[in-house]
C-alpha cells in the first residue's frame, strides 16, 4: 500500500530539502516506522534534483521518498511518496509535519 501528497511550502527547496534531510528533524516530521534503526538517514538519490528517500530495516515494506522543486514567488513545491503499512491520511499529516520543522528552521535561523 501507499500513498502519494504534494503541497507547496514558503520557503526555497534548498532550505525544504536541508530542513527534510535533516537527521536531527527527521525524528519531528517521519512516521514512526522510519524514524527506528537509524531509518531518520536519507538517501539522497539525487542533491541535483533535491530527491532522498528512507527506509526501516525494522520496519520492512515502509519507505518515503521527497522530491522539492521550484515553485512560483521563491517557494517549493513538495511530493512525498510513502509507502509501508496504514497510509491512509499519513502522507498529508507527514507533508504537514515538514512543513512545520520548515517554518521552525526558517525562525531558528
Amino acid at each position: 500500500m501507499g500513498a502519494r501528497a504534494e503541497r507547496g511550502m514558503s520557503a526555497p527547496p534548498e532550505v525544504v530539502f536541508n530542513t527534510a534531510t535533516d537527521p536531527a528533524r527527521a525524528a519531528s516530521w517521519l512516521p514512526e516506522p522510519l524514524r527506528r534503526d537509524g531509518g531518520s538517514r536519507p538517501e539522497v538519490a539525487s542533491a541535483d534534483e533535491l530527491r532522498a528517500r528512507w527506509a526501516s530495516d525494522s520496519a520492512p515494506g515502509w519507505s518515503a521518498e521527497i522530491q522539492v522543486e521550484p515553485a512560483d514567488a521563491g517557494g517549493a513545491r513538495v511530493r512525498l511518496d510513502l509507502a509501508g503499512g496504514e497510509t491512509d491520511g499519513l502522507a498529508d499529516e507527514t507533508l504537514n509535519n515538514l512543513a512545520r520543522e520548515v517554518a521552525d528552521n526558517l525562525t531558528a535561523g
